[in-house]
């Protein structure tokens, strides 16, 4: 099973940007399908943006659409979310994680590896 280590968060100003990382350990990155969420005090998590196995299909949270890239690099086992154009409301604990399911879903409950989380604070 894989294990997800997430990195790059911060405090940053509102229309700054941030690439989170999420490093993958074991041979079989390939084979899931991975995510970002992200989940703040108070609200559901959230589905951010995921990415199919052979990353040629990305979808996205109408929120964040057009301003967050998700890409992964199977070379080195990482998947990424490039976050640009934050505002206050992105300030969240995002969350990478893997499905085993080849479509890439934005179904939070068919992903089941999940990382420990990283902080991203937006201020105003």
């Amino acid at each position: 099973q894989v294990q997800l280590v997430e990195a790059g968060g911060g405090l940053v100003q509102a229309g700054d940007s941030l690439r989170l990382s999420c490093a993958a350990s074991g041979r079989t990155f390939s084979s899931y399908t991975m995510g970002w969420f992200r989940k703040t005090p108070g609200k559901d998590r959230e589905s951010v943006a995921v990415i199919s196995r052979s990353g040629g299909r990305t979808v996205y949270a109408d929120s964040v659409k057009g301003r967050f890239t998700i890409s992964r690099d199977t070379a080195n086992n990482t998947v990424y979310l490039q976050m640009n154009s934050l505002i206050p409301e992105d300030t969240s604990v995002y969350y990478c994680a893997a499905s085993p399911l080849p479509l890439a879903t934005m179904a939070i409950e068919r992903y089941d590896t999940w990382g420990q989380g990283t902080q991203v604070t937006v201020s105003s």
